[in-house]
């Protein structure tokens, strides 16, 4: 079923906004009588039926709220070392499906694309938009946080995880031997192309990281998030 992100609780009737409404009746082609959800991000999910198609703008009836079931019982966040081009959009759209909590752009010494603040604000309200479409798409209970560019200093320093986890092609644990299915906050640095360097990989040890292994092939940027966050899932029961 189609689902829509609002930003107030749904009671009765409810009128679309004007990009909604266009959304729903001229790229998904949406007639009245037809069957969506709404959410606004509080656990809960509003099955509505349209109403009425006029002048871009739908209107809905909420028939019922349920629960939302869709949301992992553990919180990942990915610090991911900035790549080059598009990169990090389909890392951002991949993890989103998966069930990431939140991604944040982190410039590393190897970092190549090093875009400047305001270069920065703009592809951080593209990523936004690509949260947004990906977890609809996906049916996900809140859209993740696609947080400011940091760096890993500031990265590392702010970061409250549970358990951070480095991944690095210089080998370490095994995951089965830090993940738990009860663990509840789990954060992931990934490196750019070129990875980290070590002296990166020191300071994240020094800030309580762990080094994980993801096999012994080296995977690309892209790949690697996509591939830690799904063995997370898998270990703590979230891809049943």
């Amino acid at each position: 079923m189609q689902k829509l992100f609002i930003d107030f609780e749904p009671d009765g009737k409810v009128t679309l906004d004007e990009e909604q409404s266009r959304h729903i009746a001229k790229s998904l082609r949406m007639r009245v009588g037809d069957i969506l959800t709404l959410t606004s991000g509080n656990g809960n999910d509003y099955g509505c039926i349209i109403d009425s198609i006029d002048s871009n703008l739908v209107t809905l009836s909420v028939c019922y709220k349920q629960a939302n079931n869709s949301e992992a019982s553990v919180k990942v966040t990915l610090y991911q070392g900035i790549p080059k081009a598009s990169k990090l959009e389909d890392v951002i759209q991949k993890c989103t499906e998966l069930g990431i909590t939140a991604v944040c752009p982190t410039l590393t010494r190897r970092s190549i694309s090093r875009p400047d603040e305001k270069q920065a604000n703009k592809k951080n309200l593209r990523y936004q938009k690509i949260a947004l479409e990906a977890a609809q798409q996906s049916g996900r209970g809140i859209i993740p946080e696609i947080m400011p560019m940091t760096t890993l200093e500031n990265a590392i320093k702010n970061d409250d995880s549970e358990l951070k986890i480095l991944f690095y092609e210089g080998g370490g644990e095994s995951l089965k031997t830090m993940i738990t299915p009860d663990i509840k906050s789990v954060s992931i640095y990934i490196g750019p192309e070129g990875g980290f360097e070590e002296n990166e990989v020191e300071l994240i040890k020094k800030n309580g990281g762990k080094i994980a292994s993801l096999g012994p092939r080296i995977l690309r940027t892209q790949t690697a998030p996509v591939a830690a966050l799904t063995a997370i899932m898998l270990l703590t029961d979230n891809l049943e």
